[in-house]
């Protein structure tokens, strides 16, 4: 017996499907939930990863401690008003692909919950929510918020034409270093591109195991991967990732200045990127999504060394 339900109703969803009525979702009225399933706000995770580059940015760089946390509670809305804009982009892209695939088979586009027309006019709306938030921010900030749709736009093709969609991921996920050191000091300087290229190999790293999830179904459906590619090398690939970018987020600190208690703040950083090294198996679906999650942690003690070094 189909035990399947529509996840808008709350009922129970089939083991195929990563959707959840979970956090936000939860309260809010029917109508609303495949919208909120849509920007997946039942997993925050992506928001996460994709504002803590800015709060890097903003912890070594913020010229005053109401300016940060001012430019934190902006690109955190950003972030996820930004992150639901680039998931309903991908699904529309994917949306065929995605019924294909056992994990993704429930999002709301694959499975009809929402109509093609109904995803655009809700994209447009949350670009315009996003518009405002730029707008508040310095012109150099604006003009590299605004360069960022681009990748944002090209990620889901990347998928159908190279082993390293993870690299246009790499470049998305951490162009808010550059944007919030500009709207912290008005300009870019090099830490900026430290920090950013930092974010990069650390995105290539937690997007690899990420979709180690999804290898077998993937390359029955044509969809293209770092995990794919890799394979059985991801280890070493990763103990190259992690320790670049924690060489890259040392040199970003001295650049700018940070005191010497910076680098031994790192510390911790560099010990969780080693556990998930040493945990990982490729061939577990359940702890590479856990070791993914956990990269929100990761990027946090990177903010706090940064904070450190400027104590």
């Amino acid at each position: 017996m189909d035990t399947r339900a529509d996840p808008s109703e709350g009922g129970p969803v089939a083991p195929h499907t990563d959707i959840r009525r979970e956090g936000l979702s939860a309260w809010l009225p029917a109508p609303l939930v495949p919208y909120a399933l849509l920007m997946r706000l039942d997993r925050p995770i992506g928001s996460w990863l994709l504002f803590l580059p800015g709060l890097w940015a903003f912890a070594a760089a913020a010229p005053s401690w109401g300016r940060g946390l001012w430019l934190t509670f902006l690109f955190g809305l950003g972030a996820v008003v930004m992150r639901g804009a680039g998931c309903v982009v991908n699904d529309l892209w994917d949306r065929d692909l995605d019924r294909q695939v056992e994990r993704t088979a429930g999002r709301p586009l694959a499975s009809g919950a929402v109509s093609s027309r109904q995803a655009l006019a809700f994209l447009a709306g949350l670009l315009v929510v996003g518009l405002v938030i730029l707008l508040q921010l310095p012109r150099a900030a604006i003009l590299l918020g605004i360069a960022s749709l681009v990748p944002i736009a090209l990620y889901p093709l990347a998928k159908r034409v190279t082993d390293w969609p993870q690299a246009v991921l790499g470049v998305v996920f951490t162009w808010a270093a550059p944007t919030g050191w500009a709207a912290a000091t008005g300009a870019l300087s090099p830490p900026a591109l430290l920090l950013w290229a930092a974010g990069f190999g650390w995105t290539l790293a937690y997007d690899t195991i990420y979709a180690h999830q999804d290898r077998e179904d993937d390359a029955l459906v044509g969809i293209r991967s770092s995990a794919l590619a890799l394979g059985d090398r991801t280890r070493p690939f990763l103990a190259v990732a992690f320790t670049g970018c924690i060489a890259l987020v040392a040199t970003a600190g001295l650049r700018a200045g940070l005191g010497p208690a910076f680098l031994v703040g790192l510390l911790l950083p560099a010990a969780h990127f080693a556990w998930q090294w040493w945990r990982l198996d490729i061939h577990d679906p359940a702890l590479c999504l856990r070791l993914f999650k956990s990269n929100r942690d990761a990027g946090l003690l990177i903010a706090l060394a940064l904070l450190i070094g400027r104590a």
